[in-house]
C-alpha cells in the first residue's frame, strides 16, 4: 500500500559512488548501481536517514512522497537473502583446491624486478601467498599476522604495468570488486582482520572511477568496527594505466 511518508532521496550529481552509505543502512535498502547510491524499493527504507550522517557528498536528504509503505517482514526476508549469498555454496567434502591456504617466497624482492621492456621470466612475481581473492583468504590466515597488506581493487593489476613492482613487493595481497562483491560481507571480513592480524600497515589501491571508492567506506567501516586504526595510503590508479594520486589517511 502507497502512503505519504518520509523517505531518503538521493542526489545523483553529488553522489560519488563512496558507498557510505550502503554499510550505514541497517536495512539493506542502499546498493551501488552503475556508480551511483539507489534505494533498492521503497518498502525497504524506513525514512529514519541513518544514512544521511554518513555522506560525504551532502547526497541524502530525506523528504515526504508518495511511496510503498515500510515492510519490516521484506526487510527481514532481503537481510536474509542478503547473509545466504553472503556465505556462498557449502564447502566441498574435500576442499576447494582454491582456497588452500599456502604461502611462499617471492622468487625476485621488489626492487630487483626487471624492467617492464624485458622479457617476463617464470620468477618475476612478488606474490608471496595464496589465495588473494578477499572472500577466500580466512581472516586467520597465517600470513596477514603483522603483515604490511596492499588491498587492491582487482581492475588495478590490469590497469597498472608495475603493480609487482612498485605496489605488491613486500606485502601480502587481498584483491576484490568493491561494485559487484557484497560490501557487508567485505565489512565483517575486514573487521575481523583489523581486530585479530596486528597490521602493520594498509595500502589501498584503487581505479580513478567513482565505484572503486566503495573500497573507501569499506575500510573505514570495518576500522570503526574493530576500534583499530591501521596506518593507510591510499593509490589511485588511472585508466590510462598511472598513478593519478596517492593519499595518506590520517590514523
Amino acid at each position: 500500500m502507497k502512503i505519504v511518508r518520509k523517505i531518503i532521496e538521493i542526489n545523483e550529481e553529488l553522489c560519488n559512488g563512496c558507498g557510505q552509505c550502503v554499510v550505514a543502512c541497517a536495512e539493506g535498502a542502499m546498493e551501488i548501481v552503475a556508480g551511483k547510491a539507489k534505494v533498492i524499493a521503497d518498502k525497504y527504507c524506513d525514512g529514519l536517514g541513518a544514512c544521511i550522517g554518513e555522506c560525504p557528498t551532502g547526497a541524502l536528504e530525506i523528504i515526504e512522497r508518495m511511496a510503498e509503505d515500510f515492510d519490516e517482514h521484506a526487510v527481514e526476508a532481503l537481510l536474509a537473502a542478503k547473509k545466504k549469498a553472503e556465505a556462498g555454496p557449502p564447502p566441498m567434502q574435500c576442499g576447494c583446491p582454491s582456497s588452500q591456504v599456502r604461502e611462499f617466497k617471492a622468487a625476485v624482492p621488489g626492487p630487483a624486478l626487471r624492467h617492464l621492456s624485458q622479457p617476463a621470466g617464470p620468477s618475476d612475481s612478488a606474490l608471496s601467498h595464496w589465495p588473494v581473492q578477499i572472500r577466500l583468504v580466512p581472516p586467520t590466515a597465517p600470513f596477514l599476522k603483522g603483515a604490511d597488506l596492499l588491498v587492491a581493487a582487482d581492475c588495478t593489476a590490469f590497469a597498472y604495468p608495475h603493480f609487482h613492482r612498485d605496489l605488491l613487493a613486500g606485502k601480502v595481497v587481498m584483491v576484490g570488486c568493491p561494485k559487484f562483491d557484497d560490501r557487508e560481507a567485505y565489512v565483517g571480513k575486514f573487521a575481523e582482520i583489523f581486530a585479530t592480524a596486528g597490521l602493520n600497515s594498509l595500502t589501498l589501491a584503487i581505479m580513478e572511477v567513482p565505484c572503486c571508492g566503495n573500497l573507501r567506506g569499506i575500510i573505514s567501516e570495518a576500522m570503526r568496527r574493530a576500534g583499530a586504526t591501521v596506518p593507510t595510503e591510499v593509490v589511485v590508479i588511472g585508466a590510462r594505466g598511472h598513478i593519478a594520486g596517492r593519499e595518506k589517511l590520517a590514523a
